[in-house]
């Protein structure tokens, strides 16, 4: 089996686990919805709008930091102004994990997912390997408004095929992020 093909079968097995996770938790609801934009690689401009499922647990790390978790899927679109540009779409599913500290509104978020692109090049120079990527975030934000109905917050983003298949040049994503709290 080719690394491709490994790499599509434990992305698959691995999103039916998550996905599986998702449905053992009480709370099927829909939490909050986002909305990204930002810019990378090779003059890449990027949206993305997002759905998110809080986990609804919450686990303390110490007197003063406290942990929280939610599944977030989106729907993405990022095109390049590179020589042989190429506008990609992209569909992925993130378990992402939030530190704050006590009850502040601010907050730190990373997470590691899976997404699903249109093509696997998006630009003559910029060549992913394969259209299954992992999709990694590292972010800090704040919640705004009356019972933190809003965020404002910066997330990094990587794009990458982990080396399962050549080339990986990846692309790197720097995104505002303005999300609804429901």
């Amino acid at each position: 089996m080719n690394q491709a093909a490994l790499f599509a079968r434990i992305t698959l097995a691995t999103m039916a686990m998550l996905l599986g996770l998702c449905l053992s938790f009480p709370s099927h609801a829909i939490s909050g919805a986002s909305i990204q934009v930002g810019y990378g690689d090779e003059h890449t401009q990027a949206a993305q709008v997002s759905l998110r499922w809080d986990w609804n647990k919450y686990w303390s790390l110490s007197e003063k930091w406290n942990v929280s978790g939610f599944w977030e899927g989106g729907l993405g679109y990022m095109q390049s102004d590179g020589v042989g540009e190429r506008n990609i779409w992209d569909v992925g599913f993130t378990p992402v994990l939030r530190l704050r500290p006590g009850i502040s509104r601010f907050y730190l978020e990373g997470g590691i997912g899976a997404r699903y692109l249109s093509d696997k090049c998006l630009t003559n120079c910029r060549q992913l390997g394969s259209k299954l990527l992992f999709s990694d975030i590292l972010g800090f934000g704040w919640n705004l408004g009356e019972k933190d109905r809003y965020e404002l917050g910066y997330r990094f983003q990587h794009y990458s095929n982990a080396q399962l298949a050549d080339p990986n040049d990846g692309v790197n994503l720097h995104m505002i992020r303005l999300g609804f709290n429901y």
